[in-house]
């Protein structure tokens, strides 16, 4: 049995949802982002309003992975109507986020978490699922490709007034 469950996240988990997100954001990026860039961007990005707003558009969908025996959250997901720098496809949607604690990486969550948000943007009829991801990770990298995504294009991403350069990447549904 395993200790963790994966659950659609409701409108009033957006205070849960921005926990994880500054927990993961910063746990992902401790090594390579600046810390008080990644202190600001967590701030602005991260907030439980940002989160509530997202619940509240109709072209969202977001999910969090908790811990059985607590409820307390691991990991999440979110998908969302595109913002990338790439010419879009009529109902593409974007994988914004997609984050498990570190501890857990290996056990197959992050790719329930992924499966999850390909058959919601296959329920969409989305023709492709989309993100943007730090060009130096390269463990998602090989985490995204695995899973079907090809490189796309590139971007450049403001984090906390520091620019970083991702790539975008894209999966055809």
């Amino acid at each position: 049995m395993t200790q963790y469950r994966i659950r659609p996240a409701r409108h009033d988990d957006a205070q849960m949802l921005a926990h994880i997100g500054v927990a993961t954001f910063i746990e992902s990026y401790t090594n390579d982002i600046d810390g008080n860039a990644m202190i600001a961007h967590c701030t602005r990005e991260h907030a439980m309003g940002v989160y509530a707003r997202y619940m509240e558009n109709q072209m969202t969908a977001a999910w969090i992975a908790v811990q059985n025996k607590t409820g307390a959250p691991v990991g999440y997901a979110l998908n969302c109507a595109p913002d990338l720098p790439v010419k879009p496809m009529r109902g593409d949607l974007e994988l914004k986020r997609i984050y498990v604690l570190s501890k857990l990486h290996g056990r197959g969550l992050a790719a329930d978490l992924l499966d999850a948000a390909i058959k919601h943007a296959r329920t969409q009829n989305a023709p492709r699922l989309l993100l943007g991801t730090y060009e130096e990770n390269h463990r998602a990298m090989a985490f995204y490709t695995k899973h079907g995504f090809e490189t796309i294009g590139t971007r450049q991403f403001n984090v906390g007034g520091k620019i970083y350069d991702d790539i975008v990447m894209a999966k055809p549904l």
